[in-house]
């Protein structure tokens, strides 16, 4: 049976990005088809290029965030670019931008500005805290907002809060900003208009910290800080065993504490123990049980703690380091990894989790900087005289 289009094939997306969470929105939008047109500075280009050089001498967050892209180096404050920028926007379905708050509305970007010549025009705005507001000229980092969200104040060991080891708020705000894109895509079928998307990392974070707000609603006591144990069930969290790896484990009833202390400790007893008798129970004398269980896993290697936990139906995992990712059998036997080429060489890239099996996502290569700015302009009607003119003048 004939692979259908990619669903946003057709579309073509403008994008004004750096870093990570427009970067992260933008690339999803390509692996569903669309179009991209990465805007860079000429000469450095998005900052991200410059993280590190990991992956065959690459910034490990730009080849994750920039494959299927074409990469249009452009000076912002070049005389001919709004010239540039304005003949890209009326070929094009989305503006995405992350540039600094205020810099958009500077260079004439504001949808109020774009809306009226060009009005089937989505913009997405995606910021660190918003249009307005008191913060609106805040600078944001991904590790200052985890902090401004309230996410390290439950996060980490009771004496030091700690980050998440990925950029969470980045992802959070680029993974709204992809879903409400596709949204006004739908919209738009439907009202023949574009409209404005405000993106901001805080509330994408505040909206993932829902639950421990909720649990600390009105004066509560929030979650307390637990490592990567759970804060309020027991057992549950990470235990070492005795070749020095390390299980993560998790009971979620009185049922399965049964079967844990019958088939996993091979102490029946414990589960009528007053101590641990209930949830609760076991939270507040974790350091009785913990102990316990730490002398039975001692005893036994990752691989046979795992076995007793599968016999016994409680949910586990293995801490896996990355090259243990890599390797995941799982991963593999569904096939979840590609190649995708770079300037550099093909490099391995996961496909992109949940798509259809209607359609073949795109995979197709990560940039160079400005790899594709003289086709771009020449697309856009330049000629070559105007296009090499506009190369010497350092527009490009």
């Amino acid at each position: 049976m004939p692979l259908d289009r990619p669903p946003l094939d057709g579309i073509t997306v403008v994008s004004l990005e750096h870093a990570i969470a427009a970067p992260f929105c933008t690339r999803q939008l390509a692996d569903l088809g669309a179009r991209v047109i990465k805007i860079e500075r000429p000469g450095v280009g998005d900052f991200a290029r410059a993280y590190d050089a990991r992956v065959l001498g690459q910034a490990s967050h730009f080849v994750w965030t920039n494959r299927s892209k074409e990469s249009l180096t452009l000076d912002l404050k070049h005389a001919q670019a709004p010239e540039v920028l304005m003949r890209l926007l009326a070929k094009s379905d989305v503006l995405v931008q992350n540039l600094a708050p205020g810099a958009a509305a500077r260079l004439g970007l504001s949808f109020e500005a774009l809306h009226e010549r060009f009005a089937r025009l989505i913009v997405c705005d995606i910021s660190g805290y918003g249009a307005d507001g008191p913060y609106r000229d805040k600078k944001a980092y991904d590790l200052l907002i985890q902090s401004e969200s309230g996410f390290l104040s439950i996060t980490g060991t009771p004496d030091s809060p700690a980050k998440a080891g990925c950029s969470i708020a980045d992802i959070a705000a680029g993974m709204y900003g992809f879903t409400n894109i596709l949204a006004a895509l739908i919209q738009r079928e439907r009202t023949g208009r574009g409209c404005r998307l405000d993106v901001s990392m805080l509330e994408s974070m505040v909206e993932w910290m829902s639950y421990p707000l909720y649990y600390a609603y009105d004066g509560a006591t929030p979650p307390p800080r637990a490592g990567a144990a759970h804060a309020t069930i027991y057992p549950y969290g990470p235990f070492p065993t005795g070749d020095g790896k390390t299980v993560m484990l998790g009971l979620q009833n009185e049922r399965e504490w049964q079967e844990f202390c019958a088939r996993v400790l091979k102490r029946p007893e414990l589960a009528n123990d007053e101590r641990f008798a209930s949830n609760a129970r076991r939270v507040a004398a974790r350091d009785q049980l913990h102990p316990i269980i730490l002398e039975v896993f001692s005893h036994l290697d990752a691989d046979a703690v795992v076995a007793r936990l599968e016999e016994a139906q409680i949910a586990n995992a293995r801490m896996n380091s990355m090259p243990e990712v890599w390797a995941h059998p799982q991963l593999h036997a569904r096939e979840r990894w590609t190649e995708v080429e770079t300037p550099a060489g093909s490099v391995p890239a996961l496909r992109p989790p949940g798509v259809p099996d209607t359609f073949a996502p795109r995979m197709d290569p990560v940039p160079a900087l400005g790899q594709h700015s003289a086709a771009i302009l020449a697309e856009l009607g330049y000629s070559d005289a105007s296009i090499e003119a506009l190369r010497r003048e350092g527009a490009f």
